[in-house]
């Protein structure tokens, strides 16, 4: 295992080769993007890692090993939808990465259970604004009943006096 200087050293020299090597090589300059990824992933920069993949993946958009570092990567920074993306296209192009297919059926449910989360969240903070509004007249969100028609999925909301306040 390297040291975080050895990492350091390796992100410069790819920088360097990134600088000296022609723009024509696109090929060659998407393996070292990627790796400078890599080196900048052991350094904890995730975002400038994202983008050394993502100009990899647009040098080579077939590049398996990219393609996986940077749905690794969003993986690691809770961007879960790019992640399953990106493992879809890794399986697109190589069925045989496992960690891809492994991902792509354990990402889902995670991010249902993100979007559920995040929508009880939001619930919360507009039940807490609408008291806020309410509380001069005399009312709360829990005068009022929300009901949602399961057919058509909108909502209907109706007042409910409280005699018990």
């Amino acid at each position: 295992f390297l040291d975080s200087g050895d990492w350091l050293e390796a992100e410069q020299s790819y920088t360097d080769a990134l600088v000296s090597c022609p723009v024509c090589f696109s090929r060659e300059r998407a393996v070292v993007f990627s790796n400078r990824a890599a080196a900048r992933l052991h350094l904890g920069l995730k975002d400038k890692a994202i983008a050394d993949c993502s100009r990899a993946i647009e040098l080579n958009p077939d590049y398996v090993r990219a393609l996986q570092r940077r749905a690794e990567l969003y993986e690691q920074t809770e961007k879960l939808d790019e992640a399953l993306e990106d493992y879809k296209k890794v399986l697109n192009l190589d069925p045989t990465q496992t960690s891809a297919s492994q991902a792509c059926m354990r990402l889902p449910q995670q991010i249902q259970e993100r979007n559920e989360k995040l929508k009880e969240e939001m619930m919360s903070k507009l039940k807490d604004l609408g008291n806020l509004v309410l509380r001069p007249f005399g009312l709360s969100t829990n005068n009022f009943q929300v009901n949602q028609d399961t057919d058509t999925g909108s909502y209907s909301i109706n007042f409910v006096q409280n005699n018990n306040r």
